[in-house]
């Protein structure tokens, strides 16, 4: 049996909070953080909810490692 995602209730959160607000993340933002918490949290490649995240930072430090 597949393990439970460990960041699966915030992603839950983020779209409760999302549909509540018609959808405007400025609404929010501590929901988010609370899963960027939860990401930073566990190891790289275990949560599938956190792939965005990841991917986002892979592409900051190639973004960051280009512009030296």
């Amino acid at each position: 049996m597949p393990q439970k995602d460990p960041c699966q209730k915030q992603a839950c959160e983020i779209q409760k909070c999302l549909q509540a607000n018609n959808y405007m993340e400025s609404k929010c933002q501590a929901v988010i953080q609370e899963l960027r918490k939860c990401c930073a949290q566990n190891a790289k490649g275990r949560s599938l909810v956190c792939s965005g995240f990841e991917k986002e930072e892979e592409e900051n430090l190639t973004l960051k490692s280009a512009s030296k």
